[in-house]
């Protein structure tokens, strides 16, 4: 592998601000930051999670047997893929982005022959491929790590440390609550009682592992990001060696300010007031079936008082 190959892996269960904090993370000017979610996972993951997560959000599986070129179409990298391929039907066709997918698995092919074909390497060179293939893209020249967000790959933390011995994985945590409340919108929304059990695996998987990889493993609440972005970046950020920087205080894509999150994800206005406004939808009902799916969690987090 290359030792010099530096990744920030963002993880959160879905409606947790995971979204929200990779676009504020975006025109930092010591991160290459990936343009969408980065959906690593391929179709072979199998494993006792299959049935919980989407494979597209988990970090791969790769064939013995396969080549290069296999590796790359097994990625399934959803959102990058069809705004590159047919971008008339991606939500994000309105953004302008010069990509060309091709050109970007004969460099991702480059790469893998010159480090070696493993899953540490496949992901070095998807990433560095990426944006050696976007020629758009708003280059310092101070970059220095990588950048990606899945959403609940942070249960696949061990597995990331494990094959990238330079990476760091990034935890967002939000409310219950609010996190639910923004989760009944979608049109075929999870139950509460999976909704939970999902949030909470995220949220066991984020502490099990901070604690078995000490200082890789990084945790901060939506609620902070919200309130001040700036202050609860730039803490990982002086963590991972970078610097602080004002792009922290607001949402961007490639460095372009954007007046809401949507359609990068369903928090359209990172507010604290409008996340405790989120929460305060649900019925009382709800609230406390919420409160007991996930009691051993919210003093942890700081949420035991918050409805």
């Amino acid at each position: 592998m290359s030792k010099n190959f530096k990744l920030l892996m963002i993880g959160a269960m879905y409606e947790n601000g995971g979204n929200t904090t990779h676009r504020s993370l975006d025109g930092h000017p010591q991160l290459f930051v990936y343009p969408f979610e980065s959906q690593v996972g391929t179709k072979y993951v199998n494993d006792p999670l299959t049935t919980m997560f989407p494979t597209k959000y988990r970090w791969p599986t790769f064939l013995l047997e396969a080549s290069p070129l296999h590796d790359y179409r097994a990625i399934i990298d959803e959102e990058c893929k069809v705004r590159t391929r047919t971008p008339d039907v991606s939500k994000f066709r309105s953004w302008p982005m010069d990509l060309d997918d091709e050109n970007r698995c004969k460099i991702y092919q480059d790469y893998v022959a010159k480090l070696g074909r493993s899953r540490g390497n496949n992901i070095e060179a998807f990433f560095r491929a990426t944006f050696d293939a976007w020629r758009d893209y708003r280059r310092t020249g101070r970059e220095q790590f990588y950048v990606g967000y899945s959403p609940i790959i942070t249960v696949d933390a061990d597995k990331i440390l494990g094959d990238l011995p330079e990476a760091h994985v990034l935890h967002v945590v939000r409310n219950p609550w609010s996190a639910y409340a923004d989760t009944k919108k979608r049109p075929l929304p999870l139950s509460l009682e999976n909704y939970m059990l999902g949030w909470t695996f995220n949220q066991y998987s984020a502490l099990l592992f901070q604690k078995k990889f000490p200082g890789r493993v990084h945790i901060v609440r939506a609620e902070d990001v919200m309130a001040d972005s700036v202050r609860t970046l730039g803490n990982v950020m002086a963590e991972l060696g970078l610097q602080t920087e004002p792009s922290l205080s607001r949402p961007t894509w490639n460095g372009n300010d954007l007046k809401e999150v949507y359609p990068w994800g369903t928090i359209r206005m990172p507010t604290p007031e409008q996340n405790l406004s989120t929460a305060n939808e649900l019925s009382g009902q709800e609230i406390e079936e919420i409160r007991l799916r996930t009691w051993q969690y919210l003093d942890v987090f700081g949420y035991g008082k918050l409805l």
